[in-house]
């Protein structure tokens, strides 16, 4: 499914954006047409919502249309193989993820990208870590004391997630390596139903999405012990890291970036990673992603493309180790 996210009516000089020097650099006058943005899972998505907020801010700093194309499919393999190999011009896009770039070559030997040689990593736009939450009956307060718990009760903890070999489940495994302890992993069709279930106590504790689990928190349904980001999130200000509360260097995170197909132009890639820099600097931007989950995260193609090969190792050790195949 295709939307378009009309330019403004008066474009705004190539010059004011990127800087007269840079302009000269970029080929055939780009964008000199609409660019498309491939987001491949479906429309109304949370991916696809960060895709239209962003590329708003962008056709209006670029003085382009943005054309949305949604390409679901085969865990969002589809949509990324499509831009994979679509012609590195400038003017197709895609939204990645840490799904489609870090897990998938683990998990899919038949995949018909390279989520590394395939594409140029442009910037991170947003990360969206998880809360740790645990039922009422659990009587863990902190993230130390769970995991204090957890040893004197070794595959007796059991963690929903949103299915087999789903980030949420690779967090659990990665907890669970790092602090020494044996949890039982209890896959859901969605996390929504796993919610509903650790509400009611079926099962103990779960790596969460923050949005829809906040309301289970806000009535103590839930109980909240640690977010598995980097840094504590925007809407769970008094809730810990789980590396500050216990384990020094744990990170779990989906996070959503843009990338073009190998090849494009260095002066392409820079100017769009300035300009998504400048559009989430924007309050009215940030405000829009927080309020969907996500921690507005923008950082240079440099820093992007090592946070890919980082998060491909961490996670292709953690498959490795427990064995984890795609269903």
């Amino acid at each position: 499914m295709i939307h378009r996210l009309a330019a403004p009516a008066i474009l705004l000089a190539l010059a004011a954006a990127g800087g007269a020097e840079a302009a000269q650099a970029l080929p055939d006058g780009w964008p000199a047409r609409p660019i498309r943005v491939i987001v491949p899972f479906p429309a109304g998505s949370a991916s696809d919502t960060a895709a239209r907020l962003v590329s708003h801010k962008l056709s209006a700093s670029l003085g382009q249309t943005i054309v949305i194309d949604d390409r679901a499919g085969a865990s969002g393999s589809i949509g990324v193989g499509a831009a994979a190999h679509a012609a590195p011009d400038g003017y197709t896009l895609v939204l990645g993820t840490a799904s489609t770039q870090t897990l998938a070559p683990s998990l899919n030997p038949h995949l018909d990208y390279d989520p590394v040689n395939d594409f140029a990593p442009v910037s991170l736009v947003a990360e969206a870590p998880y809360v740790l939450v645990v039922a009422p009956t659990v009587p863990a307060k902190t993230v130390g004391e769970l995991i204090a718990l957890a040893k004197t009760k070794p595959g007796v903890l059991n963690y929903g997630s949103a299915g087999p070999a789903s980030l949420a489940h690779l967090a659990g495994e990665l907890f669970s390596r790092m602090a020494g302890v044996t949890l039982t992993h209890v896959p859901y069709k969605s996390s929504a139903q796993s919610a509903v279930d650790i509400a009611a106590g079926r099962i103990q504790m779960q790596f969460a999405t923050i949005a829809p689990t906040l309301p289970y928190i806000s009535d103590g349904r839930l109980r909240a012990l640690g977010v598995s980001g980097t840094a504590r999130v925007t809407r769970l200000p008094d809730i810990p890291t789980i590396a500050e509360a216990a384990l020094p260097g744990y990170e779990a995170s989906l996070w959503l970036g843009v990338l073009a197909p190998a090849h494009t132009a260095p002066a392409i890639i820079d100017r769009l990673s300035r300009e998504i820099a400048a559009a989430l600097a924007a309050p009215e931007l940030r405000d829009a992603l927080i309020a969907q989950g996500f921690e507005p995260a923008a950082d240079t193609p440099a820093a992007f493309a090592a946070r890919i090969r980082s998060d491909t190792d961490k996670w292709r050790q953690v498959i490795v180790a427990a064995g984890i195949h795609e269903e």
